[in-house]
């Protein structure tokens, strides 16, 4: 597997090849996101992970262009910006996930193989399928609502619309959303769903809760 990794501190470049490289990775590095881009053209790397503050191009740039071009190559941010907006903004653009500085080896490798582990499971071929007025298309990245023009959806959120579609009407612990959709060695911020939900909300509601009910103390519930 190729990472691209983009940082504008050597130091901190030299550390993340020093510790993903021992765990059989090919690593690109970058050191802003000007080369970051280029790099990516070139080699079309497995995952990415980029920090947000760094020289000319940002890390939300570099994201915002890549998802131009390629919806399901993982884009993970690495970042001392620890407010919720810098998170928000992050997901928006399309990223998969926001690990905040300084994280540890471990969880920084845990959290590279589960959005590897998600694209792979994602490139088994999958039947479309119905959510009421909703046709979900999983492999083609989008959902439609009757005769309206379709909306793309990254990979997690068909994992979701998945998730609920297969258990529908239950309410879904925080738990069963993360082991399902992020993987069981995932260790999310307190808020990461809760983003992707408002997200996706976004994506097909016309009303607040029209399809995903919020169940107050357990987490969602797909209503129908």
């Amino acid at each position: 597997m190729k990472l691209l990794i983009a940082d504008d501190d050597p130091i901190t470049l030299d550390s993340l090849a020093a510790c993903l490289r021992p765990e059989g990775f090919q690593v690109l590095l970058a050191k802003d996101g000007a080369e970051a881009l280029a790099l990516w053209q070139k080699h079309k790397p497995d995952l990415l992970c980029l920090d947000i503050m760094m020289p000319g191009v940002d890390g939300y740039e570099v994201c915002r262009r890549v998802r131009e071009k390629d919806g399901r190559v993982p884009v993970l941010f690495l970042s001392a910006k620890s407010e919720e907006i810098d998170v928000v903004v992050g997901l928006r653009l399309g990223a998969d996930d926001f690990v905040r500085k300084p994280f540890g080896k471990h969880e920084l490798i845990a959290r590279i193989h589960s959005a590897l582990r998600r694209v792979s499971t994602a490139k088994v071929p999958s039947a479309c399928f119905e959510m009421g007025v909703l046709r979900v298309f999983p492999d083609e990245l989008r959902v439609q609502r009757g005769e309206e023009s379709s909306v793309d959806l990254t990979p997690r959120e068909v994992a979701l619309l998945k998730l609920l579609h297969e258990r529908r009407g239950q309410a879904l612990s925080r738990d069963v959303f993360l082991d399902a959709c992020w993987g069981l060695d995932y260790m999310p911020e307190s808020r990461t769903l809760d983003q992707h939900i408002a997200k996706l909300r976004k994506k097909i509601e016309q009303e607040p809760e029209e399809f995903i009910e919020t169940v107050r103390g357990v987490g969602y519930r797909w209503r129908g």
